[in-house]
């Protein structure tokens, strides 16, 4: 196993993680930051998820730049993206930060275009990660980040930071996935007619 497959693993490792120290209310102390109280287990939980998200862009630099691209790699990452995100998303409804609905978007919008990849792969089509699917990625992580950090440091001037970047994740994810249907629409016509 190469290291851009090893560092892909550890970002799948790094999930429970995350999860454990959102969820799990350890006696680890409170950071008071304007009106916003944060728990240390929710910080470190951020911290975690960032790394992790981090990880996602190096190891396909170093899979491409290496020439070290495997299949494993290919089925590995998109997984560990999904599943960082999903875990996140479905945290946050769990703390009361995020409507169940939002969640529910995005993570159907994943469930549709893997399932619309799986249809190419079988019609011999690779569909490559568009500009607008990056983006969708950024803004979720973006979104994620400041809601586990309940909107500071924006809380201390009354700026609803998270509540803007949450919306423009949906908005954004929305757009990509209906672009991957209509730039893709030949594949999904084609097993139609099958």
């Amino acid at each position: 196993m190469n290291l851009a497959n090893k560092i892909t693993l550890a970002r799948i490792f790094l999930v429970p993680v995350v999860m454990l120290f959102l969820l799990v209310r350890f006696n680890m102390g409170y950071v008071q930051v304007g009106s916003v109280t944060l728990t240390v287990s929710e910080i470190i939980a951020t911290f975690i998820f960032i790394l992790a998200a981090v990880t996602d862009g190096l190891d396909g630099y170093l899979a491409r730049k290496n020439k070290m691209v495997t299949t494993l790699g290919k089925f590995l990452d998109p997984l560990a993206d999904k599943l960082l995100i999903t875990a996140a998303l479905i945290s946050l409804v769990e703390m009361q930060r995020l409507e169940a609905w939002i969640a529910i978007v995005i993570i159907s919008r994943e469930f549709a275009i893997t399932g619309l990849r799986m249809i190419a792969v079988a019609e011999g089509v690779v569909i490559a990660a568009s500009p607008l699917g990056k983006l969708k990625t950024i803004t979720q992580i973006v979104a994620i980040v400041a809601l586990m950090l309940n909107n500071v440091p924006f809380s201390s001037i009354a700026f609803p930071f998270s509540e803007i970047v949450t919306w423009l994740a949906v908005i954004v994810t929305v757009i990509s996935g209906l672009d991957y249907f209509y730039k893709n629409r030949k594949i999904v016509s084609m097993t139609h007619l099958q």
